[in-house]
């Protein structure tokens, strides 16, 4: 006579084969008393029940085959907090295969552009937003599916079976011209192609002005329209409520640049060779800027409209403006009074090459206690620059050139360069504005001012 264990043992095993074959369904028992159930919480596993007394689980896995191409959806980063929203402008579209880390689009902000690079090599199933289209963060941007090296050695393969075509022709004359024909005649049938086609629209206007050439030329008069990107917007807004808000006076100087051109003349190779930076004009404007407000705090502080008081600042920010294709940019030189020239020419330089390669993030723009802008960097001789709000004053550098001025008595050439101050009235007099710019211009003319703190 077999013990109860043994018959538990060979009851389970008989259920367990036959669940396992497909001749016990779900709840039906093999043997009187003996079934196998769910187990409760797990969806892939069984319980072996005896006399309804559970007694055992048994866990098991399904197994599928692992498939290379999987569908990822790919979303919208998440933004800085003082951002909500940006706008998409698509690199690619439908269809195209893409390497792991190259950007398929851009999200443009109204601070700065955020690229969105693809997770993994694969193919552009779908785009989910379209071209111009406001996002937030965490929204669906477009659906990937991965794949694996190949489809990057795709490409190589299409070439020598376009190779194909075109010596098919040099056989016979009159495919040649068929071949250009199909090129020119699918733009035409843009509606046959909307999926693919929606997001070349943001390169496709670029085929739109050779069309208006030919046309110019026969005298017709043509316009065409764009969307304004968010940066630019943001800058428009800014400048208008600066201009609402802001008593806005402008004060102006000149500067002999001679010292200062020597100065560097002079010290630049040993500078390179000791700091691996050029010495620039940029970076003698900064320092003689924080010295400026070091004497002037009132140009460094700020109208708090809500409290009606006035905060000064007790560090200094300086915001240089960047100017770049879409739009101006205004990184910040922190702490500048701490600050020596390679300090400040090594943050220029790498801010300025930040800005080139649209690289800013918010953080390297947020805040900034004063600004300086270098419109002589594209020729201006003279302007008056708007405040940059919240602040209060803005310093506009320009063109140097050679003009005839009075030294000693005598007329003498001299490298000059016109300054310009636009400081908010409301909080800034004119006493402390035009001293304030004086102190710039004593600086920049004899640096030793800035050594012996004069």
């Amino acid at each position: 006579m077999l013990s109860r264990s043994r018959c538990v043992s060979r009851a389970f095993s008989r259920s367990l084969s036959a669940f396992q074959k497909g001749n016990c369904p779900l709840g039906r028992r093999s043997l009187p008393g003996v079934s196998l159930c769910q187990g409760p919480g797990y969806p892939n596993s069984r319980k072996l029940v005896i006399n309804n007394n559970s007694v055992f689980s048994v866990r098991f896995f399904r197994i599928t085959a692992v498939c290379k191409d999987d569908l990822v959806t790919v979303k919208t980063p998440a933004f800085a907090e003082s951002v909500t929203e940006g706008d998409v402008r698509w690199e690619k579209a439908v269809g195209d295969t893409v390497a792991e880390d190259e950007v398929v689009c851009e999200i443009e902000t109204d601070k700065t552009s955020v690229q969105v690079p693809s997770p993994a090599n694969g193919v552009i199933e779908a785009l989910l937003v379209p071209d111009g289209g406001k996002v937030e963060g965490g929204t669906p941007l477009f659906t990937l599916r991965k794949t694996g090296a190949a489809p990057a050695k795709a490409k190589p393969a299409e070439a020598p079976a376009a190779a194909a075509p075109k010596a098919e022709p040099t056989a016979a004359p009159v495919p040649p011209p068929a071949a250009p024909i199909p090129t020119q005649m699918p733009p035409v049938p843009s509606p046959s192609q909307p999926p693919s086609s929606k997001p070349v629209s943001a390169v496709k206007p670029t085929a739109a002005p050779p069309l208006a050439e030919p046309g110019a030329g026969k005298g017709l008069r043509s316009e065409h329209r764009e969307k304004m990107n968010r940066m630019r917007q943001r800058i428009a807004q800014r400048l208008k409520e600066a201009q609402n808000t802001c008593a806005m006076l402008t004060t102006f100087n000149e500067i002999d640049m001679s010292n200062i051109q020597e100065m560097r003349a002079r010290h630049k190779e040993a500078f390179l060779k000791k700091h691996n930076l050029k010495l620039g004009f940029m970076s003698a404007f900064v320092k003689a800027s924080a010295f400026a407000l070091q004497e002037q705090p009132v140009v460094n502080a700020v109208i708090d409209d809500t409290t009606k008081e006035v905060v000064y600042r007790d560090y200094i920010d300086i915001s240089v403006a960047v100017a770049t294709p879409r739009g101006l940019v205004v990184p910040v030189i922190r702490n500048v009074e701490a600050m020596n020239y390679a300090d400040i020419e090594r943050t220029i330089t790498e801010l300025g090459e930040k800005a080139r390669k649209n690289e800013l993030a918010i953080e390297d723009m947020d805040g900034g206690t004063f600004t300086i802008s270098n419109g002589g960097v594209f020729g201006s001789l003279f302007g008056t620059p708007i405040i940059n709000p919240p602040q209060s004053a803005i310093l506009g550098m320009h063109a140097i050139f050679d003009r005839p001025v009075a030294v000693g008595g005598k007329v003498e050439v001299r490298p000059m360069m016109y300054v310009a101050l636009t400081y908010d009235h409301r909080l800034i007099d004119g006493r402390e504005a035009v001293t304030f710019l004086r102190k710039i211009k004593a600086a920049v003319e004899d640096p030793r001012v800035l050594l012996l703190d004069l």
